[in-house]
């Protein structure tokens, strides 16, 4: 066997701590920042689709509470020959608090439920709904409210 000399085992060792410290692992850190990028955008994504579904939902329950509400018209003014046929505005509040518990909607929904005017001619409701978002919420906590308005009019024709 033949012994290395001590300066060659110097520079053997020096080049095998070079190959140890080659760009192995170096994709590493990108990998983490594109996954970390990628689930945020996901987040936003799933957060911002569940916020307009639930922005399309309480429109929709407005419409239809303004149209249970406007459905309760004054008949006694049609059989007298009434010009239209007026509704009766002053249950307006009730009939959506009725419309509202329909819906299973929450205490706290239906409490924020309300007509905001009513006259003989058209009621307009404002319904609330909130939900809670699924990735978004570890971040902001608590829940998020939205609104939906709708108008109807009574017409005869």
């Amino acid at each position: 066997m033949r012994a290395i000399p001590a300066p060659s085992r110097t520079r053997l060792c020096r080049a095998g701590r070079i190959r140890a410290l080659d760009d192995r692992g170096s994709g590493a850190g990108a990998v983490i920042i594109f996954a970390l990028v990628f689930l945020s955008l996901a987040a936003f994504v799933v957060d911002g689709g569940l916020s307009i579904s639930k922005r399309e939902r309480a429109a929709d329950i407005a419409e239809q509470a303004a149209r249970y509400a406007a459905q309760d018209i004054d008949t006694e003014s049609v059989y007298e020959n009434a010009e239209g046929a007026p509704i009766r505005y002053e249950n307006c509040g009730t009939r959506v608090r009725a419309f509202a518990r329909e819906m299973h909607m929450t205490a706290a929904d239906m409490a924020a439920t309300h007509c905001v005017t009513a006259s003989p001619e058209r009621v307009e409701v404002e319904v609330r709904l909130t939900y809670e978002p699924v990735f978004t919420g570890m971040f902001y906590g608590g829940s998020v409210a939205v609104k939906g308005t709708a108008v109807a009019e009574n017409r005869v024709g």
